[in-house]
């Protein structure tokens, strides 16, 4: 199908692109890679009015190391996370989830903050950075602030984000000791989405005992979550796949699962059980490698 007609613009600044937003109101839509807006739009599921492309504003992209912080800019696309020496180094559960998202084509003109403001619930991207307790700073026409992970994401294709404001950058942690990452998921054979995903990062001490500990869920709620009992469950205790399976039990509860033509509730359930002790389990024979 062929999207409504549409005007479109391509701002030399983020002030410029932030006054468009605040002319236009709910008849704009931000462009960063166009692999999920684009899609919407052919199906008519979005018509916006303009079109703001954000590709030529200088400093929204590439990634850096600021002390025990890295910078990710928001119009960096998947195939740069996925391809980074800094990340694989420091994090590597970003790269680990970057080669899990769709194909080449996706990985190249996808970004990871248009995958994020996006929301999708089945999207990959969003688990690692809730497992990282990630931050996200955004500009709008009020000035600047920032987004803890854990507050961004509201809903089905919902987030924290103002209708004036542009997620600019994402803040993840260096992981430093002796730490192990993972990302696991079942994807949906056509598009590649996560059915379920689980994103995992993992911190243990000399004799096998969980320092610290983040889980991302995606595919398994009409948001994705960080899976707080499970994570409390297992800190401070030596991670024996017994403890692995009793608390992965536990990630499907206050949770009300997807029921859709790719999964059950019931069968999203049981892969959210499965996959996250996995990950888990993934990501602890990982340290130190």
């Amino acid at each position: 199908m062929i999207p409504p007609a549409f005007d479109y613009m391509t701002p030399a600044t983020l002030d410029e692109a932030i006054h468009a937003l605040a002319s236009h109101g709910e008849d704009v839509k931000l462009l960063a890679g166009g692999h999920s807006l684009l899609p919407m739009m052919k199906l008519r599921l979005a018509g916006p009015k303009l079109l703001i492309d954000l590709s030529k504003i200088p400093g929204l992209g590439g990634t850096k190391q600021e002390g025990d912080k890295i910078t990710i800019g928001a119009l960096t696309t998947h195939y740069q996370i996925e391809s980074s020496e800094l990340l694989k180094e420091n994090c590597p559960l970003l790269p680990q989830t970057a080669r899990a998202i769709g194909d080449v084509q996706v990985r190249n003109r996808g970004t990871i903050g248009g995958s994020l403001a996006h929301a999708d619930p089945a999207a990959d991207m969003p688990a690692a950075i809730l497992a990282l307790n990630g931050e996200l700073r955004v500009r709008g026409s009020k000035g600047e602030r920032s987004i803890q992970a854990s507050d961004f994401f509201l809903g089905l294709m919902t987030t924290a984000l103002n209708p004036t404001e542009i997620l600019t950058e994402i803040r993840i942690p260096v992981l430093s000791g002796r730490c192990g990452t993972a990302y696991l998921k079942v994807p949906q054979k056509a598009s590649g989405f996560a059915i379920v995903g689980v994103a995992v990062w993992l911190r243990v001490d000399n004799n096998g005992r969980c320092e610290d500990i983040g889980i991302g869920v995606t595919g398994l709620n009409a948001k994705p979550f960080r899976a707080g009992r499970v994570e409390g469950r297992l800190r401070g205790e030596k991670l024996a796949p017994n403890l692995i399976e009793e608390a992965s039990s536990q990630v499907i509860q206050g949770v009300d699962p997807l029921d859709d033509l790719h999964a059950s509730a019931a069968f999203r359930s049981h892969l959210a059980r499965v996959y996250t002790a996995r990950a888990i389990q993934k990501a602890l024979e990982g340290v130190g490698a």
